[in-house]
Formats: structure tokens, sequence, C-alpha cells
């Protein structure tokens, strides 16, 4: 396979994701936060706390619009919240997923084993270098995989919990990506997705006016506005370069496309199966929409959170070689690696995701390319809107428009 990025769209299985039948939804309880994130997307605002009415209406009113598998629980740091075990129960007695994404910093083995008990059904952890986390100031992403393993530790030993970790990719970060995934691969049985976002703000090297409705505005008042020219155009297609650079085979297998552009991979999903030693294969298209389907014909929704009870079924999964080639060629791996060592059929078999996300592409007449069916989709004014961009209604009342401009 070739070492560069390309991949062609009609190639991969497109996740079967939409507006209102989608495997993720996102809840912000509070926009609080205990750190200052240089990638953040929301104001942090000490004394927004949700009140458990306004949770619980939301939580309903996810129900009614969006058929989700999974709630991810957000904000801000959803753990600033005073209730969120009692928000956790909501989401999982109204048959979803509780998923909480936090930066950890408030996570403790007490609230870990209330929150599971509560129903969470796993964690993601947002991660990396340009955090400003107390003790972990100047450290790179390689050095951040400390802090990972620990968490990831904590989690395995409470038992149950789904563990992914998010890192925001930068330009001068980009070359850790690699390492990162190798980082994965070895703690396979205890990290089960990795997940890396690109960059992206309103630039001053952005060549557009600004507008909200029909008024030219400023952006500066923007939480994700950046005073500074920085890379903000890096694609999924540059990362899964950067990865095939040390692991060759590197392969997606399905991906959600922009609104703007059918072939541009918003977030784009790769799956793998191996042991903490080595990766046999990936899974291909094939295996990923009979996931999906069988999931959805027999509970009514599509798939994103998978219990660890099942990731570690990677040997189960080979069964669908028949119908995969990609995971034919895996199985071939794994059968040659069993008869050269018959011990390793005493090693259990692990399932892992990698995900990159791509979030707004702003294109040159103007369009913004966004997450066609966006499982990120949270609520604002009892309406389903872009997480991502939410800060734009809360200021301006609308979405902000990008209007090409001369620059010179």
């Amino acid at each position: 396979m070739s070492t560069n990025g390309f991949i062609n769209h009609r190639s991969l299985y497109r996740l079967p994701w939409s507006l209102p039948d989608n495997a993720i939804s996102w809840m912000e309880p509070t926009s609080a936060c205990n750190l200052a994130c240089d990638g953040c997307y929301r104001e942090n605002v000490p004394s927004s706390h949700k009140s458990m009415d306004v949770v619980q209406s939301e939580v309903d009113l996810f129900a009614k619009l969006r058929n989700s598998d999974g709630i991810s629980i957000a904000g801000g740091d959803p753990l600033m919240h005073p209730n969120i075990v009692e928000i956790v129960r909501m989401v999982a007695k109204k048959g979803m997923k509780p998923v909480i994404n936090t930066n950890g910093g408030k996570l403790t083995r007490d609230l870990l084993r209330e929150l599971k008990k509560a129903g969470a059904a796993g964690f993601t952890f947002h991660i990396d270098s340009k955090q400003g986390r107390p003790k972990w100031k100047d450290k790179n992403e390689i050095e951040l995989n400390e802090l990972r393993l620990e968490y990831a530790e904590m989690l395995a030993e409470v038992g149950g919990l789904s563990c992914a970790f998010n890192s925001t990719v930068y330009e001068d970060t980009l070359h850790y990506t690699p390492e990162l995934v190798a980082w994965a691969a070895k703690h396979i049985d205890i990290v089960h997705v990795m997940v890396f976002i690109l960059y992206r703000a309103a630039a001053p090297n952005l060549p557009f006016d600004w507008y909200a409705g029909g008024q030219k505005i400023n952006m500066n008042s923007v939480v994700y506005s950046e005073s500074r020219e920085r890379k903000i155009d890096m694609k999924s297609t540059d990362v899964v370069a950067k990865i095939r650079e040390r692991f060759p085979d590197f392969t997606p297998c399905s991906y959600l496309n922009g609104t703007e552009k059918p072939n541009s991979f918003k977030w784009l999903l790769t799956g793998r199966i191996g042991t903490k030693d080595q990766i046999y294969g990936y899974v291909g298209p094939k295996f990923m929409e009979i996931i999906q389907g069988f999931h959805h014909l027999f509970t009514g929704r599509y798939l994103a959170y998978t219990k660890p009870s099942l990731t570690k079924k990677g040997r189960s999964m080979f069964l669908l070689s028949a119908v995969d080639p990609f995971m034919r060629s895996g199985a071939a791996q794994y059968m040659k690696a069993v008869l050269t060592n018959p011990l390793r059929l005493f090693k259990g078999l692990h399932y892992q995701s990698v995900m990159i996300i791509q979030p707004v592409d702003f294109l040159e007449n103007g369009l913004q390319n966004m997450c066609d069916g966006c499982p990120d989709m949270t609520l604002y004014n009892g309406e389903l809107v872009w997480s991502c961009r939410m800060e734009e209604l809360k200021q301006f009342g609308c979405w902000v428009r990008t209007v090409p401009c001369n620059r010179n």
C-alpha cells in the first residue's frame, strides 16, 4: 500500500448516521472547566451549571428528536457539575449509554465507581500537550502517555467501561500521531478508542469577511477566534499519511462526508484487531456495514460505544472474513502466527478503533464544509445544532457566514 494519505471515498463504507437517526448525541450540562485548552470551542463560564430540570428536559428532547445509542456528556468538563452522578443516571434510565467526555482532572476512584453504578458506559479523556495541565506543563504528546495510561488502568481496574482518548492535532504535534497509534496498540486490551481532532479556528489569515445575518462582524469575541496566523486546514488524509510512515498498512474502513464535499473525510474510522504485541489486520467496509446494519436491525439504533466484553472478542470477529477481504488478510496473518507459535491461541484478540475528526473546512467560495450526519449535535433553544459552533448562536443569534474578500 502507498505510504501517502490518498483514500478513495467510494471504496469505504459511508456511516449511515443522519440528523434524526444517529449513533451519538452531545449534551453539555455545564460549560465550566478546570483547564483552558488551546483548541477549545466553548467559553469557560464557572457558574454555568444547568439545573437538573433543564438537564432532564434535554435528555427527554434528545430522545424525542434523535435516535441515539449513546449520549456524550460533555461541556466544559461535566465532572465540574455537582450532580454529574444523577445526570448519568438520567441518561441511563432513558435507555441510552452515558459516555463522559472529560479531561479527567476531577476524576477519583470513588467517583468513578459511583458513575459506573449510575450506569456510565465509558469515558473519553481529552489529553494533549496544549492544555496547560498542572504538573504536566511543557510535556509533549509522548510524555503524556504516562497520564493516559493512569486513566486507562483506573478504568480497567473498575472494569466494564469503554476507554477512549481524544487528542487535538496541531501543525507542530502532527508528527507525534504515529507514536500515539503505536502506544494505543500496545495497550489494546484496555484502550478501546484513539481519536485525533484536527485544530480549527477563525484565524486572521483566512481570506474572508464574517457576517451574522446581514451585518459584518468581528470574530474576536468568539472563543474559537485566533489572533495569530496558524495552520487550520490540515486534513484527515494528512494524519493518515503521517501514520502510514510508520504503519504502511493502516487502512480506514468508513467515514462521514462533508455537507459541501462528498469526498471529504470529516469522521474517518479505522478498526484493527490484535494483541498487545502485534496488530494482525484491519477491518474493511463490509465488516462495519454488517456491524452497523445488524445492530440497527436488532436494537433500532446504530452502534457507537462497544462494551469491553465485546471488543475482546477479536477472534470471533474474524468469522466475518467470509464477506470482508480485509479481514481475510488479517485472519491469515493470525493463523500464520499461531502455526509459528500455538501459544498465541491463549492470548486474547482485541478490537480497537482509531478515529480522525476533521472539523469545519472553509472553502474558497465561502461555504463551510461541516460534518454531514454529525454525531456531536447538541441542543440550543430546543433545536439540534452543531456543538462546535454554538458560541455563534449565543453571541449573534445565528450562524456566522464567511464571505470571500480581497486581503491584498
